[in-house]
């Protein structure tokens, strides 16, 4: 029998190891060329490469978000320009608001003033009417007193009317 020592062991495994290794490389490398050469092949065939495709889809997405970006300015132009509107027409409703409240308050003062001279004028009358029921006196008939002033002149009137004639 052979004796198998553990340096023996050693050189043979690393010799079984090395090999291998450049094979599977080799192989590998085989492959990565073949795919390599694969799709060269196919981009020629077929007259397509991504990288225009690419190209192409960047330009359009720029395009549109150009385009988007002009919308978006030219609806906030027109959100400005509709805010601004909104606001000219606030202000005039608050001028119009403030001149109805000073004419309200003239005329609530010119409706003060009024009743305060209806008052006065009131208070007048009921002075004349006392003071000419004190010069007829109590003898007066009390029919007369009770009578409207005009209709109380008319019948003086008369009275020194047919008075005189008859």
């Amino acid at each position: 029998m052979i004796e198998v020592t553990p340096q023996d062991t050693r050189t043979g495994s690393i010799a079984h190891i090395g090999a291998q290794p450049i094979a599977l490389a080799a192989g590998a490398l085989v492959v990565l060329l073949l795919s390599i050469g694969a799709i060269t092949l196919w981009r020629a065939y077929t007259g397509t490469t991504p990288e225009p495709d690419r190209v192409v889809a960047a330009r359009q997405l720029q395009a549109r978000t150009a385009q988007t970006s002009e919308q978006l300015v030219e609806k906030t132009k027109g959100l400005e320009v509709t805010q601004q509107e909104s606001i000219d027409q606030l202000q005039i409703v608050q001028d119009q608001l403030q001149t109805v409240r000073r004419q309200l308050a003239a005329q609530q003062a010119e409706t003060r003033r009024l009743s305060e001279q209806v008052s006065g004028l009131t208070e007048a009358i009921d002075g004349l009417r006392q003071s000419f029921a004190s010069v007829q006196g109590p003898d007066a008939p009390a029919s007369t007193r009770n009578k409207p002033l005009r209709t109380r002149s008319r019948a003086a009137a008369r009275h020194r009317h047919t008075g005189s004639h008859g």
